[in-house]
């Protein structure tokens, strides 16, 4: 199959912001509102936007925690964000439970629950570990991504939340 880039159909800047006080409220960070930091890069020549943690929270032995975030990205058309686990944690035994996050660039428009960027993180050691306020949990990486000739879902539009692309 003949994979061919998309063009930018709209010229909009790649950016973070946090989630409206209103959705915090929903999702409970209300607290921690204040705490919300927005991802960055540490050096010039780093790729990854680190995220940082908005609560201290621990991650039992052997259990998965859904991070709350309280960002959101957004980003040009053809891009994705994709959430990778911080090499350190893994040397601690915390990884992402999936590997590998994917935000869409039509997750940011999400009524469901404005994008918000949730992160699942996955404890497989035999022992509780805890996680500090502003300790720096994951990192984000931008990328352009092709598709091919035969995409024919070209119109179809995200109705729902975390995972809502699901079958």
């Amino acid at each position: 199959m003949v994979i061919l880039f998309k063009k930018r159909l709209m010229n909009m800047p790649r950016l973070f912001s946090k989630i409206s006080e209103t959705q915090a409220t929903k999702e409970n960070m209300v607290d921690c509102y204040h705490n919300i930091k927005l991802p960055e890069r540490k050096t010039k020549m780093s790729c990854g936007y680190d995220f940082y943690a908005p609560y201290d929270f621990t991650i039992p032995a052997h259990g998965i925690v859904l991070m709350a975030t309280g960002v959101k990205a957004q980003m040009y058309m053809d891009e994705v964000l994709k959430i990778h686990p911080r090499s350190s944690w893994a040397l601690k035994g915390i990884v992402l439970a999936n590997q590998v996050g994917i935000i869409d660039a039509d997750y940011y428009n999400n009524p469901d629950n404005e994008g918000h960027i949730l992160i699942p993180l996955k404890n497989i050691t035999d022992s509780s570990f805890k996680v500090k306020k502003g300790a720096r949990v994951a990192q984000g990486i931008f990328q352009p991504y092709l598709i091919t000739t035969s995409d024919t879902r070209l119109q179809s539009e995200r109705f729902g939340g975390f995972g809502s692309t699901e079958d």
